[in-house]
């Protein structure tokens, strides 16, 4: 036999060999978070009939994957499974993670920082008290508030993890979720929480955290949010969804909105708007964890496919939700700090310079953080430190002073003439 057929024989038999291990590879990580989540679902399946009311602790557990015990510095970790309620006031329940530090509660119970996570996708197995890299985003500044006494839940969403359909991008859905967290850890006597809480979010949760500041008080009027704080936030709606509906980022987020508005919408028009090939992959994308999502919409964009048909904007009810969803400008005496990166390609960063004008215009106590060369991925990583450092001082009884007014990092449309 030649030696050039022998070599060729080689090469393929390795790069058979390659694939065939490498499937495997695949089948069997797969097969693990498929048994991974099996064994979780007992604890997230809820009572029937559910209590009835919001705040109320159905089950802790240590936080484990796999009898592996999650471990944080300074503190210890458990998940959780509570109730809250739908913006139509009916109980629904939701998981989340609960983070207790080591030092003595004072007296008066602890700080409560309450975390909202961003777009994770909206499988059983993308909730992140469900999964071992749920806390990526928390790394670091999780540390800094354990050793500072304040005690962390991180909610996953009604719908994330638990029965029924998560509303995406749906505040009065998400905040409820936030704030009955908080409840529930005060429920919980383990955690000692006392009733002054903040609320940290990124993306998503930045959007759920801006609109905490409106709607905390009418939801739990017992508890005092002293401030809210987002990285990145999806505030500014109606310009992002403008500048990303034909995007890989339309492929994204598409599908979580989608399904997330016609739940709340029914007669929200599908035909038309989206695609074909948006409309037939949409329940399967919303339900694929981010990162599989995101490279299948960067290579559908690539080959030229689009989720969208138009510009949603450009659809009255559609319209009409994305403007429903975008929250107002803070009142004065709720302070807020906005986080972001220059080089965010998902949350743009104009958008949100457009939101310091408008807010610093309109009066709210706002603390502008520019993140120079800061990518969507890592806002709320980098971000986290100077939050710590700003609700620290908030926490201590110091006055908010708004810090908003400098010129941003990246020009708005208006000033170069579009």
């Amino acid at each position: 036999m030649k030696a050039g057929r022998v070599i060729g024989i080689l090469l393929l038999a390795a790069l058979v060999t390659g694939v065939v291990f490498g499937v495997a590879s695949v089948m069997g990580q797969r097969t693990k978070a498929q048994d991974l989540q099996a064994s979780l679902d007992p604890f997230y399946t809820p009572p029937s009939p559910l209590p009835t009311d919001p705040g109320t602790v159905i089950r802790v557990e240590p936080l484990t994957f796999d009898d592996s015990m999650f471990t944080v510095e300074g503190g210890t970790a458990y998940r959780m499974l509570y109730v809250s309620a739908r913006p139509d006031g009916t109980t629904a329940a939701s998981g989340a993670m609960v983070f207790v530090p080591d030092v003595p509660a004072p007296e008066g119970g602890r700080k409560v920082v309450a975390w909202a996570h961003g777009t994770v996708g909206m499988g059983v197995a993308c909730a992140p008290s469900r999964n071992p890299n749920g806390t990526e985003d928390m790394a670091g500044w999780l540390e800094q508030m354990m050793s500072l006494g304040w005690v962390v839940v991180a909610t996953d969403y009604v719908g994330l993890g638990t029965p029924g359909v998560e509303l995406y991008l749906v505040a009065e859905a998400e905040v409820s979720d936030v704030v009955n967290s908080v409840r529930a850890i005060r429920n919980w006597g383990e955690a000692d929480a006392g009733s002054s809480y903040a609320v940290y979010g990124h993306s998503q949760g930045g959007h759920t955290s801006l609109w905490a500041g409106h709607l905390a008080e009418q939801i739990a009027p017992e508890l005092d949010l002293i401030a809210v704080a987002a990285a990145a936030p999806a505030a500014e709606l109606p310009e992002i969804v403008g500048a990303q509906w034909d995007t890989a980022v339309g492929w994204v987020i598409g599908p979580e909105a989608t399904i997330a508005w016609s739940a709340m919408n029914p007669d929200l028009p599908i035909e038309g708007v989206i695609t074909g090939a948006g409309i037939d992959n949409t329940e399967r994308l919303a339900d694929e964890c981010i990162a599989p999502a995101a490279l299948e919409g960067l290579l559908r964009d690539g080959l030229g496919g689009q989720y969208y048909t138009i510009d949603p904007m450009d659809s009255p009810p559609w319209a009409n939700v994305v403007r429903e969803q975008t929250p107002d400008p803070l009142p004065a005496d709720m302070p807020v700090m906005v986080a972001q990166g220059t080089a965010d390609q998902v949350v743009l960063a104009w958008p949100n310079a457009l939101l310091q004008k408008e807010w610093c215009a309109a009066g709210s106590t706002l603390t502008m953080l520019w993140m120079g060369e800061i990518d969507h991925l890592a806002a709320a990583k980098t971000a986290g430190p100077q939050v710590v450092t700003w609700l620290s001082e908030l926490f201590d009884g110091k006055p908010a002073t708004a810090a908003c007014n400098g010129p941003t990092p990246v020009p708005l449309p208006s000033d170069t003439g579009q």
